[in-house]
């Protein structure tokens, strides 16, 4: 599967933003309590589709089954401008019944039935592995990969430091 740029920048803003949703400040996971907030929200989120397209698309995290998964590999390799209408793409995925009436608001929206296409690729990207190989990718391709990766165990080292540091200041680690 080969990610465009676009997508793969907003994969990462789109799994941070679920992340920050997940847990409150005791480390208590209260991600569908946040979801089903935001999903209240959705008049006012509406105007943010094209600002911050992953502060919206999160209202529709396992809104979506997938049923041809090469479609969602062919869209999450498109810019944004050229993404598909979202009525093209019913007959590759089903919506969940919750998710029914906020897919009707949205597409009242005028960039609504583009923004859905974009949420329906995020919430694709979110259940592939986090860095899929990329068919034909060239060396620019693998060094951007490596420095991925570098980054990543980077994070990770930063995060047990700081969960260490905590913990020596008698805070409880969050597991």
């Amino acid at each position: 599967m080969n990610i465009s740029p676009y997508f793969r920048n907003l994969r990462t803003a789109y799994l941070a933003e679920l992340d920050d949703l997940t847990f409150d400040s005791e480390g208590n996971n209260i991600l569908s309590k946040r979801l089903a907030q935001r999903r209240k929200e959705m008049e006012f989120l509406a105007h943010m589709l094209e600002i911050s397209p992953e502060m919206v698309a999160v209202v529709f995290h396992k809104a979506f089954r997938f049923s041809t998964l090469a479609v969602f590999d062919n869209l999450v390799s498109l810019e944004p401008e050229d993404l598909p209408e979202w009525g093209s793409l019913a007959d590759c995925l089903s919506v969940e019944p919750w998710a029914q009436p906020l897919v009707e608001q949205v597409c009242k929206q005028s960039k609504g039935e583009w923004f859905l296409s974009l949420a329906a690729g995020l919430e694709y990207l979110y259940h592939q592995p986090e860095h899929p190989q990329s068919s034909g990718a060239d060396d620019g391709d693998a060094s951007e990969e490596e420095e991925e990766d570098a980054d990543a165990i980077e994070d990770r080292a930063r995060d047990e430091a700081s969960a260490e540091w905590l913990a020596e200041q008698g805070f409880d680690r969050k597991e």
